[in-house]
């Protein structure tokens, strides 16, 4: 089977991790196999920003606790490493172009044996105070659009079962 299609069957989302820290190497492997998602007119509108230092991770994860009303302690569920994907909001079609980056981050961290899941959010969170303070901080000018998380560490555990595909996913024409 080729090993793209396998990797995408293969692929589940984690929510248990180790806290042993990934490999900066790792996290800069997973970032940039997101710089080379497909975006509408090649126009590349998200931007990544590579997570690995314990207090902005905290701070994303507390502030998406608050978002949520505090059902969860670690929205984040352990992992060690955040991958916070914004789009530039002056592409129109940049609602778009983050989601495709996020699938290859997923099955980037997948392929180098690592644990990953989409967490929400990130939207919310980059509208408040915190989040405009932290791009700010990191130089990013613009008004960017938070698309999503993509969480980045060791499972814990085995990899979730996958579902059966439904009846009905695909209609030939």
């Amino acid at each position: 089977m080729n090993e793209v299609i396998k990797a995408m069957m293969e692929r589940r989302s984690v929510r248990k991790y180790k806290s042993d820290p990934v490999p900066r190497e790792l996290v800069a492997q997973v970032a940039a196999a997101g710089t080379w998602a497909p975006t509408a007119m090649g126009e590349q509108s998200p931007i990544i920003l590579a997570v690995t230092d314990r207090q902005t991770r905290d701070m994303l994860s507390r502030v998406n606790a608050e978002i949520m009303g505090g059902r969860v302690a670690d929205p984040f569920y352990g992992a060690p490493a955040v991958l916070a994907v914004l789009a530039d909001k002056a592409q129109p079609n940049h609602i778009y172009d983050g989601p495709l980056v996020m699938a290859n981050l997923m099955l980037a961290a997948h392929s180098l044996g690592l644990g990953s899941c989409w967490i929400h959010r990130a939207r919310e969170t980059f509208e408040r105070p915190e989040g405009k303070e932290l791009l700010r901080r990191l130089g990013v000018e613009g008004e960017y659009e938070g698309i999503g998380y993509c969480i980045l560490g060791w499972a814990d555990g085995p990899a979730p079962q996958p579902k059966p595909r439904k009846e009905n996913y695909i209609y030939h024409v």
